[in-house]
């Protein structure tokens, strides 16, 4: 059986146990826009079920992708992580229409990495399958293993390590099948992947999966027709990811590949229209709001690590700079910020814009006329 992991009657709601935050328990929307406070992006997941809510009728009879998709902007919840947001206003409204919606949690625009361990009873595989890339000899018995808690537990005890199912520094939630989510951030200037829709090969141990950029997991609190996703005592919020578990995930293929090359033109058309706008068909106050802009808008390639934050209030600065040379309109300056900042973090839009307005303030203060001599 697996671990006792200290789940109580006290713990069956997510919120029942987070009251001193403010919060009353109960609902999926209360949970939603829990999670939103913690800066984690969410989508409804369809009622009772693992998975996402449905797409409209045109996009489920029109393929394309969620890049191009009209409804993400529009404010519907087609393509499940992709539409993910913190904006408590649109969170209010989807779980408002459908109160029974489950809670995802897009990972990696959350900056999460949790690990999946599951615990069905399936036969034992091939040995070199136990733990990808790791031999194990033939001589070795492996009789009394059964499920992900002994395969972890395995590979935490080769390199020397604590098994993270039993990490009570960080957020671990029991999944209705007996399973266990050990939630963790991701290190500053990494971007781990998922193992979802790869080979198998990429799983970090047998029944072990790991949840990251590309992929969701389910919120503590939301229940399906086979029971409630549970916190587990006492840690309610997720630690640093721990060093020996990044290496794992370095060694089993979870990093990204590197970024394509962007293209020569990457500020989104909504920006680009609001730069014209803004200038006023003045070039170098254009230039350089383009430039600045480009910089958001290349964090697109790198979900985290990219130094969004930093470049989207370097170019608020500028923007506000401009402003108080009196070089562009404060309206559309701010109007092109945040579609540039949309354009590389959609689903972010609450945290960005309180980085492009006290950038601006600042900015304000310091006029900008680009191309004066000094």
């Amino acid at each position: 059986m697996p671990p006792d992991l200290g789940i109580s009657g006290s713990d069956s709601s997510w919120l029942a146990v987070t009251e001193d935050d403010g919060h009353r328990p109960g609902t999926p929307l209360d949970t939603a826009l829990w999670c939103a406070e913690q800066d984690w992006p969410v989508h409804p997941l369809a009622p009772g079920r693992k998975t996402p809510a449905a797409n409209c009728t045109d996009c489920r009879d029109r393929p394309h992708s969620p890049q191009a998709c009209p409804c993400i902007a529009a404010g519907r919840w087609c393509h499940g992580f992709h539409a993910a947001t913190t904006d408590p206003s649109r969170i209010l409204a989807w779980w408002t229409e459908q109160p029974r919606f489950g809670v995802g949690v897009a990972c990696g625009a959350a900056g999460l990495v949790v690990i999946d361990v599951d615990a069905h009873p399936v036969p034992l595989p091939d040995p070199d399958r136990l733990l990808p890339g790791i031999h194990i000899p033939a001589s070795v018995t492996l009789d009394g293993l059964r499920h992900g808690f002994h395969s972890l537990a395995l590979l935490a005890a080769l390199r020397g390590a604590q098994d993270p199912s039993q990490d009570d520094t960080t957020l671990r939630v029991r999944t209705p099948s007996g399973g266990l989510h050990l939630w963790y951030t991701a290190q500053a200037g990494h971007t781990w992947r998922c193992s979802t829709g790869s080979s198998a090969g990429r799983a970090l141990a047998w029944q072990v999966d790991v949840r990251a950029h590309g992929g969701y997991i389910i919120a503590p609190g939301t229940t399906t027709a086979t029971g409630t996703y549970t916190a587990c005592r006492p840690v309610r919020r997720p630690a640093p990811l721990p060093g020996w578990l990044a290496a794992e995930l370095e060694r089993t293929g979870h990093r990204p590949a590197p970024p394509a090359p962007r293209s020569a033109t990457p500020v989104p058309s909504r920006a680009r229209a609001a730069v014209i706008a803004a200038c006023g068909g003045r070039d170098a106050a254009s230039r350089t709001l383009a430039t600045v802009l480009t910089a958001v808008t290349e964090c697109a390639a790198i979900a985290q690590g990219a130094g969004f934050s930093e470049k989207l209030n370097r170019a608020a600065f500028t923007a506000g700079g401009l402003v108080g040379a009196g070089r562009m309109n404060l309206a559309d300056a701010e109007s092109a910020l945040v579609a540039a900042a949309a354009h590389a973090r959609p689903g972010q839009e609450r945290r960005s814009l309180q980085i492009i307005r006290s950038g601006m303030s600042a900015g304000s203060r310091r006029p900008l006329n680009p191309g004066d001599r000094t």
